[in-house]
């Protein structure tokens, strides 16, 4: 006999208790899967059944058997959301479009994709933007939370600009960020990042300082980038473009505010303690978006294990390094103070308090 249309056929036995029959009844249903999917409650039932009109005697085979079909019951869901649902084909939209977005499970989200293209996010984001027709998708982690992930100009431009006050960082952004940028307005919302956009927007719109800007930046391109690539091109020889570019604008960053030229750019390609702890920081602080379960990442930080060690170490390395800028800064400006006093005509008993 057969369960529905093309259902594979039940092999029929003579099974003289209950609690046999529930063991060979799910061992059947199971071995003709997918083509029969029985409904968990209905097995829980014949579970309990059997579990009332236990046969004396039974063998411990029987009863290791009943355990295995206990434990088969809470299988079951599992095998129904993940792969009988993993084999349905996503339909196309009116534009013929397929979509290849990552696959949403309950309860994990997303999570075998991230774990499946652990180590290129980058790339696996742009070929899946590549083939959105907004150039935007949801994207779902763990526990129901979601993320928009866009590449289209004019939603950057409505998130950041046009509507920037209702898309904050939000709790998840800044606990993820906070051991590494702490609450400055690159990790802050609502009051605090106004007041910090206050300061740093008249700091940056002054015409001296965009002038300085593009004189350091036209510096390091002229003197530096512009050479390294001419030598390469000349040479034949293949260059990491991603490592320059990211030593071109380190330079830059540092020249322009702390006042300080690590020549990270150089033609030898050095590699400085500061600079090397920096891309650790800012390498195992992104990872932390990448946990499927962010109380990972946090109980390593709380027990100084493992990125999160050598996390804890790279930040301490950077702020030191920029405390003692900050601190040479300082001096030096003081010694430039007292050096124009000295020479100056003035004498000091020229000079009379304010009454």
């Amino acid at each position: 006999m057969g369960w529905g249309e093309g259902a594979k056929k039940l092999h029929i036995h003579i099974i003289t208790d209950r609690q046999s029959l529930l063991v060979t009844l799910t061992f059947a249903i199971l071995n003709n899967m997918p083509g029969v999917i029985a409904a968990p409650y209905v097995l829980l039932g014949m579970c309990q059944t059997a579990h009332s009109n236990r046969v004396p005697g039974a063998t411990v085979h029987l009863e290791r058997k009943f355990s295995i079909a206990i434990i088969l019951l809470f299988i079951l869901p599992l095998y129904f959301f993940i792969f009988i649902k993993n084999k349905r084909i996503c339909p196309k939209s009116s534009s013929g479009w397929v979509s290849k977005l990552p696959r949403s499970y309950p309860l994990i989200g997303s999570s075998l994709a991230i774990i499946a293209n652990k180590g290129r996010y980058s790339q696996w984001f742009a070929e899946i933007l590549s083939q959105c027709p907004t150039r935007t998708f949801v994207f779902h982690r763990a526990l129901g939370k979601r993320q928009i992930v866009t590449a289209n100009p004019s939603n950057v431009q409505h998130i950041l600009k046009t509507k920037f006050s209702l898309y904050p960082k939000g709790d998840f952004f800044t606990t993820t960020l906070v051991d590494f940028l702490g609450n400055g307005i690159s990790n802050a919302d609502g009051a605090n990042w106004k007041f910090g956009r206050q300061i740093s927007s008249h700091e940056f719109n002054t015409k001296s300082l965009r002038n300085f800007v593009e004189t350091v930046v036209d510096s390091e391109l002229s003197n530096r980038l512009i050479p390294i690539l001419s030598d390469a091109a000349a040479n034949n020889s293949v260059l990491d473009l991603q490592d320059i570019l990211q030593r071109f604008a380190f330079d830059n960053i540092c020249k322009i505010a702390f006042g300080f030229d690590p020549e990270y750019l150089s033609p030898s390609l050095p590699q400085p303690a500061f600079a090397a702890a920096f891309e650790d920081a800012v390498r195992i602080s992104s990872e932390r978006f990448g946990y499927i379960f962010p109380a990972t990442w946090k109980l390593k930080r709380a027990l100084n294990l493992g990125s999160e060690k050598q996390l804890k170490q790279a930040i301490s390395q950077t702020r030191e390094f920029a405390q003692n800028i900050v601190k040479e800064k300082k001096a030096r400006t003081k010694r430039q103070v007292l050096s124009r006093n000295r020479q100056s005509s003035f004498k000091d008993h020229e000079f009379r308090p304010f009454r």
